[in-house]
């Protein structure tokens, strides 16, 4: 059965770094468009990144570029979110999600999920 876990939040200071880790099971993770959403509360779903499938290429969200960055390892089958320089502003809920295609921003296009993992950007 497809699965997603997400793994890698915490509790960290402003300016610091968190790598969240999305590992796959039951279905080649390169073969799909892989996006990392957060959820603050009170607030919508937002898109932070994006990975193609095949080629790899990279996509941001305005308020995170720069400042993270995602990769995948095939080997692994996992995608990760590199997040450096935090900001309080940061501080949701992480959720990595799956898509065969075509490539979306869309939350209701993504056809699998993680459970969420937990960033908080204190001091």
């Amino acid at each position: 059965q497809p699965q997603l876990v997400e793994s890698g939040g915490g509790l960290v200071q402003p300016g610091g770094s968190l790598r969240l880790s999305c590992a796959a099971s039951g279905f080649t993770l390169s073969w799909y468009y892989v996006h990392w959403f957060r959820q603050a509360p009170g607030k919508e779903r937002e898109g932070v990144s994006c990975i193609s499938k095949g080629n790899g290429s990279a996509d941001y969200s305005d308020s995170v570029k720069g400042r993270f960055t995602i990769s995948r390892d095939s080997a692994k089958n996992t995608v990760y979110l590199q997040m450096n320089s935090l900001k309080s502003e940061d501080t949701a809920v992480y959720y990595c999600a799956a898509s065969p295609g075509p490539l979306s921003k869309e939350p209701n296009d993504y056809d699998y999920w993680g459970q969420g993992t937990q960033v908080t950007v204190s001091s």
